[in-house]
């Protein structure tokens, strides 16, 4: 049997001491409430998956419609963020603490925060914002009616508005193309919502072609176009990172082409709406109020975009003989070229 002296086995002592030391501030952290002690100010509890501009937006507006609505944080309101810094496990850990914590409302920022808050809470009121597709993202069944703990804001392209500005401008079109990634969750969801409020605004058919990359895009925008009265092209980054190609397919067949983006206007689509986070967290912020004040989320049918900004890019349109309505120049932006 071998004995070790005091002085060589302290600094494994030390080494046990610290290890259970570490464990029982992780347990401690993750069992207590995130803002201890009892307050009866409602508490606003914010998860985002990252801190990058959108994200960040989001939560601004949504702070500063709850002090426009009175409740102020370190005065009427007791308010607390966390960032899950791109990492599931972190997201999974901040919503079993906010679970515990039972604050009056959860807000989740952004498609994987919400279903980590989601899975984790099934009592406390949650609102998510910045996720385009609840359904799919199972956070809800039924935008109309979610009937559980959850409602939210989606950041879904305003496609309904986009088709009826394809309408106004171009009154005779019945075609419309979309490219889009396949690989995408949302890409079914998406499609399924264009070719129906596509049949709402009157047009006959909705060409849709998929892709899986952006080299892809030129091939796919050369065969839709000829084909088409239109091209819409949605916020997908795939066909964003080569939307030259769209556009110049349809300049080739003289088809116009619109965007879900101030960015693909001034890229060379003729028209297409934008909104800002900013602005989606002034919704989201509306929505908490309503929780707050005793709506239970279920009740509360999801939004999506509210506050458009119509863009026009009068260049591209001259380019392709379409003359822009006045109705539209004179509520419009113009797009700077890029």
């Amino acid at each position: 049997m071998v004995f070790l002296s005091r002085a060589k086995l302290m600094p494994f002592v030390l080494m046990g001491l610290a290890a259970l030391l570490n464990v029982l501030l992780i347990s401690c952290s993750q069992a207590a409430q995130t803002v201890g002690g009892a307050d009866e100010r409602p508490f606003v509890a914010v998860i985002q998956m990252a801190e990058q501009p959108a994200f960040n937006a989001v939560r601004d507006g949504l702070k500063d419609e709850l002090t426009e609505a009175g409740y102020v944080e370190g005065e009427t309101l007791r308010w607390e963020w966390r960032s899950a810094r791109i990492n599931p496990v972190t997201a999974a850990q901040i919503a079993r603490k906010y679970a515990a914590a039972r604050p009056t409302v959860i807000v989740a920022i952004a498609p994987a925060s919400a279903q980590a808050i989601a899975t984790a809470v099934k009592k406390t009121p949650v609102i998510f914002s910045a996720v385009s597709d609840p359904v799919g993202s199972a956070l809800v069944e039924d935008t109309a009616k979610p009937g559980q703990n959850i409602s939210g804001v989606s950041d879904l392209s305003p496609i309904g508005p986009h088709l009826a500005l394809i309408k106004e401008i171009l009154p005779a079109a019945k075609t419309i193309g979309v490219i889009y990634d396949a690989g995408t969750k949302s890409a079914a969801r998406l499609i399924e919502s264009i070719t129906a409020e596509a049949a709402e605004q009157g047009f006959t058919e909705v060409k849709g072609v998929t892709v899986f990359a952006s080299d892809e895009v030129s091939e796919a925008a050369g065969t839709l176009a000829g084909s088409v009265d239109a091209l819409y092209v949605p916020p997908d980054k795939t066909v964003m990172a080569a939307l030259e190609a769209v556009v110049e397919a349809g300049e080739n067949s003289g088809v116009p082409v619109f965007a879900g983006s101030e960015e693909a206007v001034a890229r060379g689509a003729i028209a297409g709406f934008s909104f800002s986070y900013y602005d989606i967290g002034r919704q989201t912020g509306a929505m908490v109020v309503k929780v707050i004040k005793g709506s239970r989320p279920g009740e509360l049918p999801v939004e999506y975009a509210e506050n458009l900004q119509l863009h026009i890019n009068p260049a591209a349109a001259t380019a392709l003989g379409v003359t822009l309505p006045a109705a539209v120049t004179a509520r419009a932006n113009i797009a700077e070229p890029i």
